[in-house]
């Protein structure tokens, strides 16, 4: 029985969100689920698959919150 976690940040992907709708958490439980089905040959009903939002706040990356870290990449960029 794999249980599987997806850990996100806490944001949005598309102005005017802030958060992982459940549309996109539904497509993660799906394609991750038949992903196993897939390669390890579990099925559907044997996998658990668990969300969880982290806070960007409570993300880091690189050494650095992700907001920085992005900040930084972005600079680089220009």
């Amino acid at each position: 029985m794999p249980i599987v976690t997806i850990q996100v940040t806490r944001e949005g992907n598309t102005p005017g969100t802030s958060a992982v709708t459940p549309e996109e958490k539904a497509q993660l439980i799906k394609g991750t689920s038949e992903l196993l089905l897939n390669v390890l040959n579990k099925p559907l009903e044997a996998t658990f698959v668990v969300i969880q939002e982290v806070e960007k706040e409570n993300w880091g990356w690189g050494g650095l919150p992700v907001d920085e870290y992005r900040r930084q990449i972005a600079q680089k960029k220009d």
